[in-house]
């Protein structure tokens, strides 16, 4: 069925196929409605209408296609239609099949349930016999009783092997209508299959006739627009014709309009040739005499270019001999340089080597200088204290004599000579002498160098935690630690230019504290300044 089938059918609405009876019915119906309108429409003529219709809008040989499109598809449903008859036949016996076996089915379970119950009676009344066997004890009455039971089971048994026996009748009956129903469906495909061969056959045949049909159409179709087209040919070339012989005549016409337009060009072009010529005849002659002066040119200055090239060629071999002799010179002169270097470099690391040990002595001499004139202050200061309590000894004793002697010069006066006795100078200046006199006239100010050196020490000792600007150098002074500092640093900055570049070389091996003391006494020297009162004097500036 599947295959005689349009694919619309196939893909949309319900199904003969389907599994459901209900489907199969429904599909059924909708198949016989559409039969019963085609018929109807063929009655009423409707689709001859639709031919002529569509036949004034479209050719011959389309009108042949679409006919037999028409014819094809109403044998095709035709064929569908004798052959589905037998599958809907099959449907329909195995549709009483099914009602029939559903009645048997029916019955047959009834009937079970019917043995079923009285066998089960039976059952029991057995069963309760065997309870009153118990009470027998007559062995007659006891085998009596035994026949009763055998006999009542026997029937029992008798009811079950004839049931048995009904239902494998009913399954061999069963079996042979299952072969009768193998063999009917056998036929029924055997049928089918010759319908459809014979269908196929005949849908070939068909579309074999409507397609010669369908060529045939489209060839005298093919006449007729030939024809058509035939006409309309000749039309044109008529027409082409006639516009070619126009244009000819209006070509004839333009030619001899040229040809005098061209007689008449010749002579004008005549005569302005021969002007022409006569003046370019008289330009070549003043040309060729130009040509005469250019050569006479041309020829002098090529033996003027000449000379200057010999010229030039002596000059420049000379100025290869002088770049070769400049080439040696610079080669020689590079080799003195490299000597040169040689030895430069042998200098300079000689007098590092000795720089460094130069300044290795200064330090060591710097360090017994200073030792020499810690030692040397010690021992001054030893001295000096032993000077100073000899002389206040000696002092002493000199202002007893003193008193001594004034005291005897006061007796003689007052007692011997009766004079009023005055006290002299000398002895209050001897009374009020207490130590040496060069103590007296020594500058207790310290210098500049050392009040220099103390603000250095004391800058490095206090720290960088410190606040250099709230510390006072005395408690009598108004100036700051950090001031006094600072000048200092300003001084060895700036005041380079008041010493000796040889010590400024010198001074770069040493610390920089030691580098700015030096520096500093130099330009303390150098401007004058030999005390604490003139660093002081000049931080106030």
């Amino acid at each position: 069925n599947m295959l005689y089938q349009p694919e619309d059918d196939q893909n949309t609405g319900p199904s003969v196929d389907s599994v459901d009876p209900e489907e199969r019915i429904k599909a059924r119906r909708e198949r016989i409605k559409k039969r019963i309108e085609q018929v109807k429409r063929e009655a009423l003529g409707e689709d001859a209408v639709v031919e002529k219709e569509v036949s004034s809008d479209i050719g011959k040989g389309k009108e042949q296609v679409e006919l037999s499109r028409t014819r094809l598809e109403k044998l095709r449903n035709d064929g569908l239609e004798l052959v589905t008859n037998v599958a809907m036949a099959g449907d329909a016996r195995e549709m009483q099949h099914r009602i029939q076996e559903a009645e048997f089915k029916h019955t047959r379970v009834e009937k079970l349930e019917a043995e079923a119950k009285t066998s089960s009676e039976k059952f029991d009344d057995i069963s309760r016999r065997w309870s009153a066997t118990q009470m027998k004890e007559i062995p007659h009455d006891l085998h009596e009783m035994l026949v009763e039971q055998t006999q009542a089971c026997d029937t029992v048994i008798d009811e079950k092997n004839n049931l048995i026996n009904q239902l494998q009748m009913s399954l061999h009956v069963k079996d042979d209508e299952y072969v009768k129903d193998l063999k009917k469906q056998s036929e029924d495909v055997d049928l089918m299959i010759e319908r459809m061969e014979e269908q196929v056959k005949n849908l070939t045949k068909s579309y074999r006739d409507e397609l010669i049909q369908i060529e045939n159409s489209f060839m005298e179709e093919r006449g007729m627009v030939l024809k058509n087209n035939r006409s309309k040919w000749d039309g044109t070339m008529t027409q082409r014709r006639e516009r070619e012989e126009e244009y000819l005549k209006m070509r004839f016409k333009r030619v001899e309009d040229h040809e005098a337009q061209l007689d008449s060009l010749r002579t004008h072009d005549t005569e302005e040739y021969n002007m022409v010529k006569i003046k370019l005849e008289t330009d070549v002659q003043i040309l060729e005499q130009q040509l005469q002066q250019m050569k006479a040119t041309y020829q002098l200055n090529q033996e003027k270019l000449e000379y200057n090239f010999q010229v030039l060629k002596k000059r420049d071999e000379e100025n290869t001999i002088t770049k070769s002799q400049q080439k040696r010179k610079i080669t020689r002169l590079q080799d003195t340089l490299n000597s040169f270097r040689l030895k430069l470099a042998k200098q300079e690391k000689h007098y590092k080597e000795e720089n460094q040990s130069l300044v290795d002595e200064y330090k060591r001499i710097a360090d017994q200088y200073k030792e020499l004139h810690k030692k040397m202050k010690h021992f001054s200061a030893t001295d000096w204290k032993k000077f100073e309590s000899i002389w206040k000894m000696n002092e002493e004793e000199v202002k007893d004599l003193v008193k001594q002697v004034l005291k005897a010069d006061q007796t003689i006066h007052e007692q011997q000579l009766g004079l009023q006795w005055h006290q002299p100078n000398v002895y209050v200046v001897s009374l009020q002498l207490t130590g040496p006199l060069e103590t007296q006239e020594q500058d207790p100010r310290p210098s500049a160098h050392s009040y220099a050196k103390e603000i250095v020490t004391a800058a490095a000792n206090l720290g960088s935690d410190a606040d250099e600007s709230k510390v006072k150098i005395t408690p009598e002074s108004n100036l700051s630690l950090g001031l006094v500092k600072q000048l200092l640093e300003v001084l060895c900055d700036e005041g380079g230019f008041l010493m000796e570049e040889k010590l400024n070389k010198l001074l770069q091996p040493l610390q920089s504290e030691e580098r700015s003391l030096i520096r500093l006494d130099a330009i303390f020297k150098a401007l004058n300044i030999e005390t604490e009162d003139d660093v002081n004097k000049l931080s106030n500036y």
